[in-house]
């Protein structure tokens, strides 16, 4: 027998793994707006205005992972 509020198992692995890449970026804007002695509004205004201006894709080496 099923219990009605039990669910079917599905996997999780990507759950986690989309919140530890959300962690990630959290703490990488933290680290920004204390290195840059900013508020995190203006750090989000840093990313936002470098992904538009599209530099980072002629950069000859490529960022560390």
């Amino acid at each position: 027998m099923r219990w009605p509020w039990r669910k079917a198992a599905r996997p999780i692995e990507l759950r986690l793994a989309i919140r530890s890449r959300a962690m990630e970026l959290q703490t990488a804007k933290e680290i920004l707006a204390e290195v840059f002695h900013a508020e995190p509004g203006e750090v989000e205004e840093m990313i936002q205005r470098r992904l538009e201006e599209g530099d980072w894709e002629s950069e000859e080496r490529p960022w560390p992972k």
